[in-house]
């Protein structure tokens, strides 16, 4: 399939676009050239490839859990502007 310069005038206009005569061909030069790399991909035999997902195997891994011991609660709260029952107290937001 082919554009022609008329192709690209009807998309310039649906798309509220000013296009000069350059811009024009240019863009109907660079559309053709998108449809032949697209027809070039269709032309291609993919029969015997298998589908994949991702490109790399893909492995988790993961870490053994482990119990740590975390900060003091009252070295963390120190620096609070409000604390109340033990955590930070917020503003509360509705």
């Amino acid at each position: 399939m082919r554009i022609k310069a008329e192709d690209v005038e009807k998309l310039a206009l649906m798309s509220r676009l000013e296009l000069t005569e350059e811009e024009k061909a240019a863009y109907t030069e660079s559309l053709n050239a998108s449809l032949n790399y697209l027809d070039k991909l269709t032309r291609l035999v993919t029969d015997t490839v298998e589908p994949a997902t991702h490109v790399l195997p893909i492995v988790n891994i993961f870490r053994e859990d482990r119990i740590e011991t975390g900060l003091d609660q009252e070295l963390v709260l120190a620096n609070a502007p409000e604390v109340e029952a033990g955590s930070f107290k917020v503003p509360r937001i509705v």
